[in-house]
């Protein structure tokens, strides 16, 4: 009689499970850490696969011992081999591990039944997981309701050095087009400027920060990806691009926006709008940018 399946984590697989690849650790009798040989297997194991990616996790005893004790020690050798690879080769994050005891076709060879086997998928593969795992995706419907309008300030009041204020105007406009645009548009930020060779933001373009930030606050569905963009030179040497995106990104973390909603990169002058070398200042202001780009909305 099959007995019940103890499940640890859960992931609603509907496909096949054989349809991954898959490779099996053994265990001694009644113990659920790995000998040398099959540490040294697994070490390999990972050293080849570290761009592949794991999705699913199960572990089997033989059927000496109490169904309890087995099904005890069939998760305690998933958890072994999970805690091995886990910060070593990508895992899907809604991966699933099963221990199985000794619920399952027992081989007449105990040793082959005292196991943990790794379903993965290749790296060429990973663009097709879902339609290996056999999880089907509800069609997007493109919805025509409109997004509630929000009401953005038209004005902000900053603390200067010296303890003044200064009032600075805020572009309503821009806020509003960032907090309708679709997933996949690009948005250039204007007058986002920094000191030269530097990725400090210069205090005439705090209000584009600000602006920014109101707009994450208010539409908290929004995730955006930060990116920077420089002139002049074909080579990005001092990575200025890439730590101006970081300086945004870490202005707006810092001001309680959850970091899963943000991401930063900089292409240095390898997408120009004007072609290098610029032949005006106009040319190379328009290279030297920061734009944004909706990942979610």
């Amino acid at each position: 009689m099959i007995r019940k399946i103890v499940i640890l984590f859960f992931l609603f697989f509907t496909a096949n499970i054989f349809a991954q690849e898959q490779y099996a650790l053994y265990f001694d009798s009644n113990k659920f850490e790995l000998t040398p040989k099959e540490t040294s297997k697994l070490n390999d194991w990972i050293t080849l696969n570290q761009n592949n990616k794991i999705v699913a996790i199960h572990g089997f005893t033989d059927e000496d011992g109490s169904t309890g004790f087995n099904d005890t020690l069939a998760q305690k050798r998933v958890d072994c081999i999970f805690k091995a690879i886990k910060n070593q080769i990508k895992i899907r994050e809604d991966f699933k591990t099963l221990s199985f005891g000794e619920s399952f076709d027992q081989s007449k060879n105990k040793a082959e039944n005292r196991k943990v086997i790794i379903y993965y998928i290749l790296e060429k593969d990973i663009p097709r997981e879902e339609e290996i795992l056999g999880i089907k995706k509800e069609p997007l419907v493109e919805s025509n309701v409109p997004k509630p309008e929000i009401q953005f300030p038209e004005k902000m009041l900053f603390e200067n050095p010296d303890g003044s204020q200064t009032e600075i105007k805020l572009d309503k406009a821009f806020m509003k087009k960032i907090n309708e645009a679709k997933t996949g548009e690009k948005l250039k930020i204007d007058n986002l400027n920094f000191i030269i060779n530097t990725f400090i933001v210069v205090p005439e373009a705090r209000g584009k920060m600000y602006e920014l930030l109101l707009v994450l606050q208010n539409n908290p569905i929004l995730k955006i990806e930060i990116q920077g963009h420089l002139c002049c030179m074909p080579n990005d040497r001092l990575d200025l691009s890439t730590k101006r995106s970081k300086a945004i990104y870490s202005f707006l973390v810092a001001n309680g926006i959850y970091p899963g909603r943000l991401s930063f990169k900089g292409f240095g002058s390898s997408q120009p709008i004007y072609p290098l070398p610029e032949k005006s200042e106009e040319e190379r202001a328009a290279n030297r940018r920061v734009e944004i780009l909706i990942v979610e909305n």
